[in-house]
């Protein structure tokens, strides 16, 4: 039995047949690969494009989709180990999954950070303890990576693009008036990596640079392919020749859990805006989001509304590899 939970899980070979699954999927998308087939998506956090994806990716391959979160009158659960419970936890994460397991064929997790201590959310606890206690396959939904979302991005660029050995792509931290989750950049800058692109970290300062892990995962990788992970603080430097744009935003790590002293440096740059003058730098480069995106803040109208933003391809794309990846753990 194996687990989604991070693309740096799965080879190149794997994550492109499940993405050709996907192609597939978007020309015929309905089948019965799912027929008799239950998965539970359990939602600690807000949705829209996940939610509806999965929901209907089940539907339409024949399955079936249980929705759960704690507003929706599931009992809140406990994550740690040998813990007294006599807190607001009313049940155990083993109890939770090996129930479910019994029930469903997968599980999906989606659980932020909480956002007080980055030496406990980079643990990915929530996630880890359903892929520990359940026996069957879990799905990572976003939890501090975003897996499923790279997987709809690569797609996307791909049907653009074909080939994207050597390409140039730019991970550009942009500004938001709150701290946000490093989910997706981490996963963007990995799995860039991984398919044979020449990344480049752009954010304002050292502070913004993520967590090791990944940095050291997508270097790997980029190595492996004759590439090198380039981290930037001038934008002028990393838009030059870009073939890829990816636009996100997130908190810096060093502040996690204290973010008053963050937003001083925050404020400082909504100069890092994704914008006509930037792309003009770039090799007619495609451009993206992962969405929810506040327009004019992060990207200018202009820019998202031109033919070279892939951002509606690639949210449209997450309901076909969600299928191929539902698929490929049941089959």
């Amino acid at each position: 039995m194996k687990h989604f939970l991070n693309t740096a899980d799965w080879s190149r070979p794997e994550l492109q047949a499940m993405i050709d699954e996907a192609r597939i999927l978007k020309t015929s998308p309905h089948g019965d690969a799912l027929k008799g087939k239950t998965v539970a998506l359990l939602f600690l956090n807000n949705s829209l494009r996940t939610r509806t994806s999965f929901d209907v990716g089940a539907k339409e391959l024949g399955g079936h989709a249980v929705v759960l979160s704690p507003s929706g009158g599931m009992w809140p659960l406990e994550f740690e180990d040998g813990v007294v419970m006599d807190g607001e936890a009313e049940e155990h994460v083993k109890e939770a999954a090996k129930v479910l397991s019994r029930y469903c064929d997968m599980i999906g997790i989606r659980a932020f950070p909480k956002f007080v201590d980055w030496r406990e959310d980079r643990k990915d606890k929530i996630l880890n303890a359903f892929a520990t206690y359940a026996d069957v396959p879990v799905i990572n939904m976003e939890t501090i990576t975003h897996p499923c979302q790279e997987m709809a991005h690569i797609m996307a660029l791909q049907e653009r693009l074909g080939d994207l050995d050597g390409k140039k792509f730019v991970l550009t931290w942009t500004y938001h008036p709150k701290p946000l989750n490093t989910a997706v950049a981490n996963s963007a800058l990995m799995i860039a990596a991984k398919f044979g692109m020449a990344p480049t970290l752009l954010c304002p300062t050292e502070d913004y640079i993520l967590d090791e892990r990944y940095i050291e995962q997508a270097s790997k990788d980029a190595g492996a392919h004759g590439e090198a992970l380039t981290i930037s603080h001038d934008i002028d430097e990393a838009y030059d020749g870009a073939e890829v744009v990816y636009a996100k935003s997130w908190g810096a790590l060093p502040f996690f859990g204290n973010w008053e002293p963050e937003k001083g440096i925050r404020d400082r740059f909504k100069h890092f805006i994704v914008d006509e003058e930037k792309m003009a730098k770039t090799n007619s480069a495609l451009v993206s989001h992962c969405l929810p995106m506040r327009r004019n803040v992060k990207m200018t109208d202009a820019v998202f509304d031109s033919d070279n933003c892939i951002a509606y391809e690639e949210a449209e794309n997450r309901l076909h590899v969600q299928k191929a990846i539902m698929k490929a753990l049941v089959g």
